[in-house]
């Protein structure tokens, strides 16, 4: 006899990106940034540590949201912060969406909005991109049980953006909010904080974990309109978020300098990488993230991950019916993806 419920014991359950415990790998699998953080972070975790960690952190994060409303141009109590943007997409998931009810994601894109669909006992509806990576018209469509709406902009696993012009129009048709989901949004031409003050519908949710290079620190936080929030403070765990994370991103958001040197190595580096996997007669979307989408025009490329991880290389093999099999690869350091495409070429 089984003491889960039974959405727990159907669902796939989401699988991360893996996370070699050894040395010597050429690792871009999980886009992570190939840079340390800024300074300025390692300063403000060693304050955190020297004032203790024997009381409980600000539940609010107020620190951050204060220096984030600067940043933004919204009040902080616009502001919502997180263990990461996964916590964030939980909790609004959480709060909107009952069992039985339904929530709708593009696809192929981010496969952990199922997850969450499947834990609630909801349902989730994928609606497919058009082959250039736009949103057809049923994605709009109004539904009497449609509770909420993800949209991973920039998508991954293509990088491809939906204009915020578009997202303004998709919001204004929906019955429910609409979640954009900005983790990559900084290395971006657009972004879509501006419409949440232009639609209660519309949330945008961000991540450190990326643009910051915090990724094995944990904070994101969303941006909504304050009476939502106020409901979504009630659903999130006491202290979402500790002291020494909460230190090290109001400091990281706090350094635009850093993040606009690193920002610009990491487009530069990415134009190098889509030029090269063309040359070698790989599909690519422009991207507008730290990573790019490459499917083969002649052959499959699950042999071609395999050979690279031999080689202690990780790339992210991924496979979406409907849409074939591709390899997403983050933009590291020009060596690193100088030796991914070196390989390759000889695997080619």
């Amino acid at each position: 006899m089984s003491y889960f419920r039974s959405n727990i014991c159907s669902m796939s359950g989401y699988v991360p990106g893996e996370q070699p415990q050894g040395d010597g790998f050429v690792k871009l699998n999980t886009n992570e940034n190939p840079y340390p953080p800024s300074p300025a972070v390692a300063v403000a975790v060693n304050e955190a540590l020297q004032r203790g960690l024997q009381k409980y952190p600000d539940p609010m994060a107020g620190a951050f949201c204060r220096r984030a409303s600067e940043l933004l141009g919204v009040p902080p109590d616009w502001i919502l912060a997180g263990n990461g943007s996964d916590d964030i997409l939980t909790i609004v998931t959480r709060a909107l969406v009952g069992e039985g009810q339904l929530l709708r994601l593009p696809y192929p894109s981010y496969i952990l909005y199922r997850t969450l669909a499947d834990l609630q006992g909801a349902r989730s509806e994928e609606v497919h991109f058009e082959p250039d990576w736009t949103l057809p018209e049923a994605f709009g469509r109004g539904s009497d049980d449609l509770r909420l709406v993800f949209l991973a902009n920039p998508n991954s696993p293509s990088g491809t953006v939906v204009p915020p012009e578009n997202v303004l129009e998709l919001a204004h048709r929906l019955p429910c909010p609409l979640l954009v989901d900005e983790a990559y949004a900084d290395f971006a031409e657009t972004n879509c904080v501006d419409l949440v003050a232009k639609s209660e519908k519309i949330m945008v949710s961000r991540t450190l974990s990326k643009s910051y290079a915090l990724a094995g620190l944990r904070f994101g936080y969303l941006v909504a309109q304050p009476h939502l929030i106020q409901q979504f403070v009630k659903v999130k765990d006491s202290y979402n978020c500790d002291a020494l994370s909460i230190a090290a991103a109001t400091a990281a958001i706090g350094d635009q300098a850093w993040l606009a040197e690193t920002r610009e190595k990491i487009l530069h580096s990415r134009d190098r990488l889509m030029t090269a996997m063309r040359d070698l007669g790989f599909i690519v979307p422009n991207s507008q993230a730290n990573f790019v989408w490459a499917l083969h025009s002649r052959q499959g490329v699950r042999s071609m991950y395999e050979e690279l991880k031999r080689q202690r290389i990780l790339v992210r093999y991924m496979v979406y019916p409907g849409w074939g099999d591709g390899l997403r690869i983050t933009v590291g350091t020009d060596e690193e993806i100088e030796t991914c495409v070196a390989k390759l070429r000889k695997i080619v």
